[in-house]
This record gives structure tokens, C-alpha cells and sequence, in this order.
């Protein structure tokens, strides 16, 4: 059985040796040693000022959406996992769709403005599959009309853009570090900003808004992380550029397979050092996309329609209309890439792939 992807573990010794100062200092949770050390590991590795380590993904999401003071409409993308408009929805904003870019599958900067009204507040934009947004024309739009930025930026660990992190973008960037990630803590996610006062509300809410033992400071919710997944942070994190360029060496080896059989893939700008986080393909219409799904999962490999269907279809939003998404989104699989991926099943998957569209 081949899935779609694995979680990388470190050697187990190396995680021990963490998990044993955890039982010498009986210290679990609530911002420990540990924890400190990993976003202090973090921000050297990626280059940014200011990181929290949060519980997972959606929390760090819903907290930026929070305090951000974020009310009414927030532009987002159709093409993305739910969290992105859950976390909108949850926080009582309501998502408006602007379309996708068709070569990078980002929200396309291009339709945004139409969509400001009075209501507006902010855009998320997710980075998809680690692919930069449209930076620079986000960021104008949103300086012209007043707007807050968020990066949805679950997938871009390691994505720099233009000589720098592309965590280091927006008024406030979130993680996921979930275990299906290239980086990962087991569960686990991050909000970055560059505001240090921004960064004073977010620890505020990260835990229950306490300042100090019997004192708060604004509502705050629980998204702190316990020593266990920052010690998985801690010990995976020297791995991480050689499972970076594995996962490299493996997209090449599919795009070797795969490109010049009517099978394309989302484009990637200049200037970005990438990550390699997913290796999504676009087929030339849906059947093609079903048929080679499932002859993969007749064979015990799962490949996984991400992202599919478009979030416009979920039952608590309204229908809008973003037929580029449309389009794409029943045409996109991505393949499994995973650290410990041989070549010879990387071999096997493309030569079905081939065999059933018949080229």
C-alpha cells in the first residue's frame, strides 16, 4: 500500500533524548522549555522576528481572524483545504470568493478588487501547495482600500520568495505542522507577524488572555502546544533540508514520467526557492482525473483529489461564482511524496498513470 504521503520521523533516539527532559523536569505543557527552544529554532531557521507555536493550524487562523479585529466580508480563496473558510466562518465573518490564478491555482489578485464593499476587512489568501500568492499585488490592494492580510501559509514551510521567508509576508502569516506536513510537530501550527504589538495580542489570546496568574488581557482562547510535539519539532527540524531535496529529487523524477503526457502542472513564479510539499497534477479534464484515481486505488495507491471540491460548494456558504476554480479543482490530483518514496514505486505510479490514459 502506498498513501499519499507519510509523516517523516527522526531517529527514535534522537526524540527520546527530548521526551527524557520532559520526565526530569515533569514540565508537560504551558509554554515549556521546549516550546521556547522550538520557536527560537524556528525564527533562526526561517528567518523571521516573531513566531508563536499554537496547537494547530485552524487555531492559528482563527486567533490571526481575532486579532486582527477582523468583522464582515474577508476575501478568500475558493481552491484551498476548509480550514480557510471554517476558521472565517467560525470567527462570524463570511468568505467571499475571488477566483483562482489557472497557472498557480493562488487566488487571483486581479479579481479581488471587484469584490471590495464597505463590508470588507481583510483577504486571506492561501499559498497553495506552497506556491506564492500574487504578493505584491495583494499587498497594494490591500493598502489602497485599508484591508488586512493574512497568509494561509500551511504548506510553505521552507518557501522563500524574493530573498526571504514567505512567512514573512502579510500582516500576520499561519502554519500548520500537522504530521501530514514536510515539517512537522505531530500536531501543530504557528502564527508569525512583524508587529511586535501584534505579536503582545497574539500570546494574549494563544493563552486564555492571561497576563500573569490572576490577571487577563482581552478573551483569549487555549492554542498552546504541549513539550511532546515540540520535541518532535525539535528533533525533526535538523532533517529538514534533506527531506526538502529528497522530495525535490522525486518531483523531478515524476515530471520526467509525467509532462510530456498531457498532464501539466501548476506553475511556480520566479524568485521562489521551493519547497516541494506536494506534487499536484493537472489533468486535461475530470474523467481522465477519475480514471487514473481509480485505477491507483485499485492498486492500493491512494492519491487524493486536493483540493476537491471547490469550498464554494460547502453547505454554510453562499454559492458564488468562480468558474476557474470550477474548472480546475475536478481536474487536480495530487500524487504521493513522502520521504521514504522509492524510485521503483515512483516508477510504478507513473507507468499506470500512463497505461490508463493510454499514451
Amino acid at each position: 500500500m502506498i498513501p499519499v504521503t507519510k509523516p517523516f520521523l527522526p531517529p527514535k533516539h534522537e526524540y527520546d533524548a527530548l521526551i527524557e527532559q520532559v520526565w526530569q523536569r515533569n514540565w508537560l505543557t504551558n509554554n515549556g522549555p521546549l516550546v521556547n527552544d522550538l520557536e527560537l529554532k524556528l525564527k533562526q531557521h526561517l528567518g523571521l522576528e516573531h513566531l508563536l507555536f499554537t496547537t494547530n493550524g485552524t487555531v492559528a487562523l482563527q486567533i490571526a481572524i481575532k486579532a486582527l479585529n477582523l468583522t464582515g466580508e474577508i476575501i478568500t480563496t475558493p481552491f484551498s483545504y476548509v480550514a480557510t473558510s471554517s476558521s472565517i466562518v467560525w470567527e462570524n465573518c463570511t468568505p467571499i470568493y475571488a477566483d483562482i490564478d489557472a497557472h498557480r491555482l493562488t487566488i487571483d489578485p486581479y479579481k479581488i478588487e471587484a469584490l471590495i464593499t464597505d463590508k470588507t476587512t481583510a483577504i486571506l489568501a492561501t499559498h497553495v501547495y506552497g506556491i506564492p500568492c500574487h504578493i505584491e499585488e495583494i499587498e497594494a490592494i490591500a493598502q489602497k482600500h485599508q484591508l488586512k492580510v493574512i497568509y494561509d501559509a500551511a504548506h510553505a514551510f521552507g518557501v522563500n520568495y524574493k530573498g526571504k521567508s514567505l512567512l514573512a509576508y502579510g500582516d500576520i502569516c499561519t502554519l500548520s505542522t500537522h504530521s501530514t506536513k514536510l515539517f512537522h510537530t505531530i500536531e501543530g501550527g504557528a502564527v508569525i507577524t512583524k508587529s511586535p504589538e501584534l505579536l503582545k495580542r497574539l500570546a494574549y489570546m494563544r493563552n486564555f488572555g492571561h497576563d500573569g496568574t490572576d490577571k487577563f488581557n482581552g478573551v483569549g482562547i487555549n492554542g498552546k502546544n504541549s513539550e511532546f510535539h515540540a520535541a518532535m519539532g525539535l528533533a525533526n527540524l535538523p532533517h529538514i533540508n534533506t527531506i526538502i531535496e529528497k522530495r525535490k529529487a522525486d518531483s523531478l523524477l515524476y515530471d520526467s514520467w509525467l509532462l510530456d503526457k498531457g498532464i501539466t502542472r501548476p506553475s511556480i513564479p520566479n524568485d521562489t526557492d521551493y519547497n516541494y510539499s506536494y506534487y499536484p497534477i493537472v489533468f486535461q479534464n475530470e474523467d481522465d482525473c477519475i480514471k487514473v484515481f481509480n485505477k491507483l486505488s485499485a492498486n492500493e495507491i491512494f492519491a487524493r483529489r486536493y483540493f476537491y471540491p471547490s469550498l464554494t460548494e460547502l453547505d454554510y456558504v453562499d454559492k458564488q461564482s468562480t468558474p476557474v476554480c470550477d474548472n480546475i479543482a475536478p481536474r487536480v490530483l495530487c500524487l504521493p511524496l513522502y520521504y521514504r518514496l522509492s524510485q521503483a514505486e515512483i516508477d510504478m505510479i507513473c507507468r499506470l498513470i500512463i497505461r490508463t490514459l493510454k499514451y
